[in-house]
């Protein structure tokens, strides 16, 4: 039974660019994974990291051109303000990397405690502040220099991001307090 009836101007078109994101993503890693070493160092870890988030990212930007629409006056004052927002956005996330580094290492220790737990925690929900800080930062900046309905769109499509990476990660995580992992 169809509850709704969603028309096509609706988000469903960026839930189907993440989803297929998403699958070119896991299609790429599977495919790396089998003719590569994962890394081993941290530099190497963080230079893996950062060529799939230049390759999200330009992903996101097909996204952004896809649902937007802009006009050539509208790019050429969206843009700008976007990869600074984008250079923001990613502090929040290296944050939140080294955050679930820390729960995993503490995890597979066995050494999550009242204490370090309180603490990650705290961590935990100051970067999701500080992710809505930066787009209420960014939506003011973009209408004011774009459009309030550019700005919308923009938080439109960060949420659907948003949503779907936390739900990713959340996925692979652990439940905080189980046992540890078989060695």
């Amino acid at each position: 039974m169809k509850l709704l009836a969603i028309p096509s101007t609706t988000v469903r078109p960026i839930l189907c660019s993440l989803a297929v994101l998403a699958g070119a993503f896991w299609f790429q890693g599977c495919a790396s994974a089998k003719h590569q070493q994962a890394p081993t160092t941290p530099d190497e870890a963080r230079a893996y990291f950062e060529v799939l988030r230049s390759d999200f990212n330009a992903g996101k930007i097909r996204i952004l051109n896809q649902v937007m629409k802009l006009s050539v006056p509208e790019a050429d004052k969206f843009w700008p303000i976007y990869r600074q927002y984008e250079k923001d956005l990613a502090a929040v996330g290296d944050r939140k990397l080294a955050l679930l580094r820390e729960f995993l290492t503490c995890h597979k220790a066995g050494t999550l405690t009242d204490q370090n737990s309180q603490a990650m925690a705290g961590q935990w929900l100051q970067n999701a502040q500080d992710r809505l800080d930066l787009w209420k930062k960014y939506h003011q900046q973009i209408s004011g220099a774009v459009s309030p309905v550019r700005a919308a769109q923009f938080l439109q499509v960060e949420n659907q991001v948003a949503i779907f990476v936390d739900l990713s990660i959340a996925s692979d995580m652990p439940v905080v307090g189980s046992s540890q992992p078989n060695k």
